[in-house]
């Protein structure tokens, strides 16, 4: 299935705290969006693999999105080398976005930056025609470069260099981000015997709602997402901006 606006997460839920709001714009305009998990989030403190699949599958549905997979790959110890980048290719060649959002350049957990590194090299050699990838049923893949990536801002604040107005879609990509009862407050598992983590506590979500907050203040909105870009962005109409 080919997308128009593909997400890359090193973690299923970095996708929903990062950069669904933008995910909904562009579907509510009928463009095709999807994400891709990189890790199962096997190390994280609260919950399993097999909980948090289910969770980014119910978000998934919340969200109506048109494809979500996990390339599995290990949490913590990816690393940004060919094998993992072929990995990386393969899905962007599967579903030929043109553009592609990806995790914050440098973050708090250090598999944000590492994940947004790979993605980035990955959507470049993926354009490279000679870089041989094959398709599950054996088939070699199209090269295919996305038109333009985008990294979204996670825990650190890093200055944005746009901000996507997301406000008709709060309390959507609140719903997606609540479906990961296992890793966020909610009151089904407030009284949950499992640790107490830096994003589990109410606050975690606060601080979330107000960084959308400042970011939509600083457009003229209520709530925005904000992304980083590696080029410049050229555009030869200036109403397109507005």
């Amino acid at each position: 299935m080919k997308l128009d606006l593909l997400a890359f997460a090193s973690h299923p839920d970095d996708a929903e705290l990062g950069c669904v709001g933008t995910l909904l714009a562009h579907k509510a305009q009928g463009k095709k969006v999807g994400v891709v998990d990189l890790t199962r989030g096997e190390l994280g403190t609260r919950g399993t693999p097999e909980t948090r699949a289910q969770e980014a599958a119910d978000s998934a549905r919340i969200l109506d999105l048109d494809a979500r997979e996990n390339l599995g790959l290990a949490d913590g110890f990816f690393r940004n080398d060919e094998e993992h980048q072929r990995i990386v290719i393969q899905a962007i060649r599967k579903y030929q976005p043109e553009i592609v959002l990806m995790n914050a350049i440098h973050d708090r957990h250090p598999d944000h930056g590492r994940g947004s590194q790979l993605v980035s090299e990955a959507c470049f050699y993926s354009g490279l025609r000679r870089i041989v990838t094959l398709d599950q049923q054996g088939n070699e893949q199209e090269a295919w470069r996305p038109k333009a990536v985008y990294h979204y801002i996670q825990d650190r604040f890093i200055s944005p260099d746009l901000v996507v107005d997301i406000t008709p879609y709060w309390e959507k990509k609140v719903e997606a981000i609540r479906a990961f009862k296992t890793q966020f407050f909610t009151q089904e598992t407030a009284d949950s015997n499992e640790p107490a983590t830096y994003i589990s506590s109410p606050e975690f979500l606060r601080f979330i709602e107000a960084r959308a907050l400042e970011l939509g203040h600083a457009i003229g909105t209520t709530y925005g997402e904000g992304f980083t870009r590696e080029r410049f962005i050229g555009v030869s109409n200036l109403f397109d901006l507005i």
